[in-house]
C-alpha cells in the first residue's frame, strides 16, 4: 500500500491542533487505499503546542513530530517536515484548518489518475482580509510573475499534494534563504490547481500581519530575481542623464542671459532627493549582499531539539 505523509508546520497552535487532527482523521478514514502518517513540526512555539504533539503521538502511532530548538520560521518548518516524511506522496497543510482536509481525495485523484505530479490549491476569494492587504497581495503576484519568470498563481496556498519525485527536487534546493512559493514554481512539474473559498482560522490568532507579509514578499523577490538590481542601475543612469541635462541648461542660461544660479531651497531639496535615491539603491544592493553572506556562512536551516 502506498503511503502519504501529512506535513504540518505549527507555531503556537495549541488550540487548533486537536481540531485539525480530529477533522483530518475523518477524511483519512474515507481513504483506506492509502497509509497515512502525520509529521508535525513545532517551530519554537511558546505555548503548549509541543505537548499536544506528544499527546497525539502517544495515542496514535501514525503521528510523528519534530521540535525545533527555537523559532526558525515556517519555511524551515516545511523543509524539515519534507525531510522527515517517508511517504510516496507528501502533503503540506496548515494546522488552523484554513486548508480544507476534505480536498485530499480530489488531490489524490489528480495525482494518481489525471497524470499530474502535484495538486495545489488556491483561494478564489479573500473574504475576511483587509482590503489593503488583498490589494498588495495581488500586486505582489503580478510583479513576481514578471520579475522572476516563474509560475506563481494569485491566491496560491502552500497546501499541495506532491509525488515523491517533486519533493526530492525541492529538498535538493538546500538554500538557507527559502521562499517555498517560488521554489514550487521553479522546480516545475505538472500541477493541477484546485480552487476553494477562503476560510477563517478555527482557533488561535494569525501570525502574519501586513509588515511581516511585506518583509516576506521582499525576501521572495530577492531570492528569485535580480530585477531590483537592474532597476537600481537604470534609475541611476536615468538620473545621471537628467543631472547632465540640467547642468547644460544652467551653463547655457548663465552664458546667454547672465542669470545667477539661484534657488538654494530647491537645491537643498534636490540634494535630499538624490541622497534618498542613493540610499534606496544601496539598500537593494545590501539586501542581495546580506542574503549572499548568510548563504556563504553555511548555517543549518534549522536545529532539532527532539523528534519522534
Amino acid at each position: 500500500m502506498e503511503k502519504c505523509s501529512l506535513v504540518v508546520p505549527c507555531y503556537n497552535e495549541e488550540e487548533a491542533l486537536p481540531l485539525f487532527y480530529e477533522e483530518t482523521e475523518k477524511i483519512i478514514q474515507t481513504m483506506p487505499y492509502l497509509e497515512f502518517e502525520y509529521v508535525f513540526v513545532n517551530d519554537g512555539s511558546s505555548d503548549k503546542t509541543a505537548q499536544v504533539m506528544k499527546d497525539l503521538a502517544e495515542k496514535d502511532k501514525k503521528v510523528h513530530y519534530v521540535l525545533f530548538s527555537r523559532n526558525f520560521g515556517k519555511e524551515a518548518a516545511m523543509y524539515a517536515g519534507m525531510k522527515e516524511a517517508t511517504g510516496d506522496y507528501v502533503v503540506i497543510m496548515d494546522a488552523d484548518l484554513q486548508d480544507p482536509p476534505e480536498l485530499l481525495p480530489d488531490m489524490y485523484k489528480a495525482v494518481t489518475e489525471e497524470g499530474f505530479d502535484c495538486a495545489a490549491t488556491r483561494r478564489v476569494d479573500r473574504k475576511g482580509e483587509p482590503v489593503i492587504r488583498s490589494f498588495f497581495a495581488r500586486m505582489f503576484y503580478r510583479i513576481m510573475n514578471k520579475m522572476a519568470k516563474i509560475d506563481m498563481v494569485d491566491g496560491a496556498r502552500d497546501y499541495r499534494f506532491m509525488k515523491r519525485v517533486m519533493v526530492d527536487a525541492i529538498l535538493s534546493m538546500e538554500e538557507y534563504n527559502r521562499f517555498s512559493k517560488g521554489i514550487f514554481g521553479w522546480v516545475g512539474f505538472d500541477t493541477k490547481w484546485i480552487p476553494f473559498e477562503n476560510r477563517q482560522r478555527v482557533a488561535g490568532k494569525t501570525k502574519w500581519n501586513f509588515f511581516s507579509l511585506f518583509k516576506y514578499s521582499l525576501e521572495g523577490m530577492v531570492a528569485f530575481s535580480t530585477a531590483p538590481l537592474v532597476w537600481a542601475s537604470i534609475i541611476g543612469l536615468l538620473f545621471c542623464f537628467i543631472a547632465f541635462v540640467a547642468v547644460c541648461v544652467l551653463v547655457v542660461r548663465a552664458i546667454v542671459f547672465g542669470d545667477p544660479v539661484a534657488g538654494w531651497p530647491s537645491l537643498a531639496c534636490m540634494i535630499t532627493f538624490f541622497a534618498g535615491l542613493q540610499l534606496f539603491c544601496s539598500g537593494i544592493i545590501g539586501m542581495y549582499m546580506a542574503k549572499s553572506y548568510l548563504e556563504l556562512k553555511g548555517r543549518p536551516i534549522y536545529i532539532v531539539k527532539e523528534k519522534k
